[in-house]
């Protein structure tokens, strides 16, 4: 069964400094319909204007990834990490038993736009941790987070994956899904087809009791998609 979570439907924000769309509720956006799936939590699709961020502020016990898709996020947080995330590139930040943190926009004249994701772990109390990588732009699916973190991925401590999905116009693959296990789908840019259901930039589906989904990218332009395999 897959449902559909459309763009237009999400809740949002604006605080003038920031625009945010969020799947799930989140902040002053309440939808009892619409509490996260599974483990995943928070999806907010968040631009930043230039020389604006988030202050710092803490967090505990979450999983906390953040996919930049333009510009850069300058990070800092206190167990002594200092980067710069630019856009491309995935960030994995455990926060345990507890972290602080600030995100700003890098640039004193461009926007940034990430999304910001959380996923509640499966183990709780444990040293906080900071993690980033580029995992290229294959096509296919890419491994981006996996509970082991074989293979150069990022290590997430739930039992949960997370895969980046590029496809070139009428590319088409199948992904076999274990039994038990769920898929949640953010389509991030193109016009993906998921069996016979259609995707559009900023939609989102859940796919439940099925054991196989096809991918095809039904558009013109390059698909980009974040698939979350989940428990």
């Amino acid at each position: 069964m897959i449902t559909v979570r459309h763009s237009d439907d999400r809740g949002g924000a604006s605080f003038g400094w920031l625009d945010s769309k969020h799947t799930f509720s989140f902040g002053d956006y309440y939808d009892p319909q619409h509490m996260g799936f599974s483990a995943l939590r928070v999806i907010n699709d968040d631009i930043v204007q230039p020389s604006t961020g988030f202050a710092t502020h803490g967090h505990r016990d979450m999983e906390i990834i953040s996919y930049v898709l333009e510009g850069a996020i300058e990070h800092k947080d206190s167990e002594g990490n200092i980067q710069t995330l630019p856009a491309g590139e995935f960030q994995l930040m455990s926060a345990g038993r507890g972290i602080y943190h600030s995100e700003y926009n890098a640039s004193n004249s461009d926007t940034l736009r990430f999304l910001q994701i959380w996923i509640q772990p499966n183990t709780f109390g444990n040293e906080p941790g900071y993690q980033q990588k580029d995992f290229g732009k294959s096509e296919g699916l890419t491994p981006i987070a996996t509970p082991d973190g074989r293979n150069g991925t990022l290590h997430i401590k739930q039992d949960a994956s997370l895969q980046q999905l590029i496809l070139a116009a009428g590319q088409r693959i199948t992904y076999e899904i274990a039994q038990g296990r769920n898929l949640y789908i953010h389509q991030v840019e193109g016009q993906l087809t998921v069996d016979s259901t259609v995707l559009h930039s900023g939609d989102g589906a859940k796919v439940e009791a099925t054991t196989s989904v096809s991918f095809k990218n039904s558009g013109d332009a390059p698909v980009t998609a974040l698939i979350f395999d989940l428990p």
